[in-house]
């Protein structure tokens, strides 16, 4: 299983080229992304792909040195269970 990254989203596609499970996080100024969406296809959950696309965002985002706000419900869980990386945390998040 591929994670692919792009500069706005990680993602990871089918056989068929299909998305089946991404997360994104669209800038909402010049230094800020919004991690606003985390989707994983019924195919996949319980597997722990959504965790291995956070830490892939996460890694993503840390690399273009970018702060940023969780607002999905997934992302805001992970970032509490994942302490070390909170760093990347804008103040706007809390």
């Amino acid at each position: 299983m591929q994670i692919i990254k792009e500069s706005n989203r990680v993602y990871i596609k089918d056989v068929n080229e299909k998305i089946i499970a991404y997360v994104t996080f669209p800038n909402i100024n010049k230094g800020t992304v919004v991690i606003d969406h985390t989707f994983v296809d019924d195919s996949l959950r319980g597997m722990g792909v959504a965790g291995m696309l956070m830490q892939a965002a996460y890694d993503n985002i840390k690399a273009q040195g970018l702060w940023a706000i969780p607002k999905c419900s997934y992302a805001l869980k992970w970032f509490l269970k994942h302490e070390e990386c909170q760093g990347i945390l804008s103040s706007d998040s809390y």
